[in-house]
C-alpha cells in the first residue's frame, strides 16, 4: 500500500499511568496503521487500553515509548495535535464529557462557530447534522433531561458538525435501542469518512466495519 494514503500510524506505542501500582503498561510496543477509507474495528476487554488508545491519538496523553503519525507527521507536542483535532473528531464513551452547553442547538453549534462560521453557517449545520441523526426538533431541548441514548446521538452530533475527515468513536451503539443503532449503522456505512470503533458490540462492528483489530495484552491482535 502506497504510504502516502495512510492517516494514522502508530509504532512501538507504550503507555504506562502513573498512578499504576502494578506498573504494568496499558498499551505494551503496539503498532497499528490506518489508511483512508478504512474502516475499522477495535474490540477488548474493558481496561484493555482502548479508550487509552484515542486519547493517545488525539494528543490528550502522551505515550511513555513510541511515535504518533497522523496526516503524515509525527505528533509530539500540543501544537502537534491541533490540526489532529480539527480533522479528527472523537466521540468519547460518556457523553456527559462532550456535552456541556444548556441547549442541544449550543452543544452542536459550538464546534462550527469555533472554526469560524457565522451564527447562520452553524445554524444550518446543526440543522443538518440533526435531520441525519433522526433528531429533527431537538434544538431547543435541555442537554441535562435528554435520556442516555439521546445524550449519545447529540454527541455524535457535535462530531459530525465539525466535518472531520476520520471518526474516532468509544463505544458509540452503548445505550441505544436496536432502532437507533440500525440507523447509525447505516449512517456510517453510507458516509466517506475513515474511522476507527471500538465496541463491545461485535455484531454491530461487523456490519459498520472491513476489518476487526482486537485489543489484548497492550498490543492490536489481528
Amino acid at each position: 500500500m502506497d504510504n502516502s494514503e495512510i492517516i494514522i500510524s502508530l509504532k512501538g506505542i507504550s503507555f504506562t499511568y502513573h498512578d499504576n501500582q502494578s506498573h504494568r503498561p496499558v498499551l505494551d510496543d503496539l503498532n497499528l496503521q490506518i489508511s483512508r477509507g478504512e474502516r475499522v474495528g477495535l474490540i477488548g476487554a474493558n481496561g484493555s487500553g482502548k479508550t487509552t488508545l484515542f486519547h493517545l491519538l488525539m494528543g490528550l496523553l502522551r505515550p511513555t515509548a513510541g511515535a504518533i503519525e497522523v496526516f503524515g507527521a509525527e505528533r509530539r507536542k500540543e501544537k502537534d495535535f491541533r490540526e489532529v483535532r480539527e480533522k479528527i473528531g472523537l466521540l468519547f464513551q460518556d457523553p456527559d464529557d462532550q456535552l456541556f452547553c444548556p441547549t442541544v442547538a449550543e452543544d452542536v453549534a459550538f464546534g462550527p462557530l469555533n472554526l469560524g462560521k457565522s451564527q447562520e453557517e452553524a445554524l444550518a449545520i446543526t440543522r443538518e447534522v440533526l435531520e441525519r441523526l433522526g433528531l429533527e426538533g431537538f434544538e431547543d431541548r435541555l442537554t441535562y433531561k435528554l435520556s442516555g441514548g439521546e445524550k449519545r446521538l447529540i454527541s455524535l452530533a457535535t462530531v459530525l458538525a465539525m466535518k472531520p475527515e476520520v471518526l474516532i468513536l468509544d463505544e458509540p451503539s452503548a445505550g441505544l435501542d436496536e432502532d437507533t443503532v440500525e440507523r447509525l449503522t447505516e449512517i456510517l456505512r453510507s458516509s466517506d469518512l475513515t474511522y476507527l470503533i471500538a465496541s463491545h458490540n461485535s455484531d454491530f462492528l461487523s456490519k459498520t466495519t472491513d476489518i476487526v483489530y482486537r485489543l489484548s495484552k497492550g498490543k492490536i491482535i489481528n
